[in-house]
């Protein structure tokens, strides 16, 4: 045992545990009718999971404290340790420090997605076909982003590309009273009731509306539609968000900690936090993602100078918000076989003690397309001793046991036996 003098923290057991996060965003969900009223984590083939669900300790923890929306800031946020009551600020600002954007104290962000809308006349009567127009790759996204950033930069907005569909907006002097709806949340649904309001409302909807004649004519949408794929027909800004302060990793927990993602978000948290943020060639957030180099990074990093490694892996959710059963399954059963077992099989090939936490930061149900506040199911499987729960991995098995962790930020310290 010993003892970080700067924050008295008891750390428990030998020095050379490993400690590892698997995070299949989204992936818990409510029963599905497509697999006869079963979720997806009944039904997913994972094995590697199961196994380790079985030999370690299975229970349930809410990561959206009350009074706060669901999105994956927040929950990631939480199952990281921090206390979102005390240090969120919003989205987009984890976003901006992804992508090296520096935030002055009175700048507010706001996460830019590209959406496709249908094509209605009044931009007030159209419907939200796609809030991620096709999964539009980086490249293409950061063309038509350049493009709107031409027209509709000034000296207080300034738009930035990000990855896929996800983008940013930066108002200088900008206020957070606004009320801005998430696109994901509004799949299939006409979108008048849902645009911007408070301050700068009018700014914000006049800056869409171009947006539609900056992107129709542009040469990466023609051949988008001509490949059968949805071109990106608007900006929508929502993620309000002010400069983050975030307690650094290491002097809060006493280890070396890397991030793999996909996702600017997640990086940005990393980078708040202090912790590496480490690229992985082709992870693109979906299921056509580079599994096997997430697999392989989070190895290197983990047998290498890191103490912890976080995996966050984005697909789940994606299906979950498009609402595709099969793909959803696929992505679980994915991250069993391509991640989960190649970490287990590689770690005790090496005789590496390690302990391992696998869970969602929050459900993203089919039959919703968006996220709930409900909590997650989580293992924590320890490769020196069998806790045994002998219990496979789903919800209903996880509130089968009676552990429930009211205050999700606190799961960590648990898990690192703090």
């Amino acid at each position: 045992m010993r003892t970080l003098p700067h924050k008295n923290i008891e750390l428990k057991g030998e020095n050379n545990m490993k400690y590892i996060v698997i995070l299949g965003d989204g992936m818990a969900d409510y029963p599905v009718d497509y697999f006869d009223g079963k979720t997806i984590l009944e039904v997913a083939d994972k094995p590697t999971i199961d196994y380790m669900c079985e030999h370690g300790e299975l229970g349930m923890v809410k990561t959206v404290q009350d009074g706060m929306k669901p999105g994956s800031d927040v929950a990631n946020l939480s199952v990281m340790g921090y206390d979102t009551k005390k240090c969120y600020s919003g989205r987009s600002p984890l976003e901006a420090a992804s992508i090296g954007v520096e935030m002055k104290d009175d700048d507010v962000t706001f996460r830019t997605n590209l959406v496709t809308l249908s094509d209605e006349e009044n931009y007030e009567d159209k419907t939200m076909l796609d809030y991620s127009s096709g999964e539009i790759t980086t490249a293409e996204a950061a063309e038509l982003m350049k493009a709107v950033a031409a027209e509709l930069n000034t000296d207080v907005i300034k738009f930035y590309p990000g990855i896929s569909y996800r983008h940013l907006c930066v108002w200088s002097g900008g206020s957070t009273n606004v009320d801005l709806t998430p696109p994901h949340d509004i799949s299939d649904r006409k979108i008048g009731e849902y645009l911007p309001k408070g301050d700068g409302a009018e700014k914000f909807l006049e800056m869409m509306k171009k947006s539609v004649e900056i992107l129709k004519e542009h040469p990466v949408n023609k051949a988008r539609i001509a490949a059968g794929k949805n071109p990106a027909t608007s900006i929508w800004p929502w993620g309000e968000g002010t400069k983050p302060q975030l307690e650094n990793f290491y002097k809060k927990y006493g280890l070396k900690g890397s991030v793999i993602s996909a996702v600017d978000l997640i990086k940005g948290i990393a980078k708040c936090a202090g912790m590496d943020s480490i690229d992985v060639e082709g992870a693109t957030g979906n299921c056509e993602t580079n599994w096997d180099g997430k697999a392989r990074a989070a190895l290197e990093a983990i047998t290498g100078d890191s103490d912890f490694v976080y995996i966050h892996m984005e697909a789940p959710d994606e299906m979950g918000h498009q609402g595709l059963p099969e793909k959803k399954k696929y992505a679980v059963e994915t991250i069993d076989k391509k991640v989960v077992k190649f970490l287990k099989d590689e770690l005790e090939k090496r005789g590496i003690d390690y302990k391992m936490l696998i869970m969602p930061d929050h459900p993203t149900p089919i039959k919703l397309k968006t996220h709930v506040s409900d909590p997650v199911p989580y293992v924590i499987y320890d490769s020196t001793k069998d806790s045994g729960s002998g219990l496979k991995y789903t919800e209903e098995n996880g509130k089968k046991t009676g552990i429930f962790i009211e205050k999700g930020y606190t799961l960590m310290e648990r898990f690192l036996d703090r």
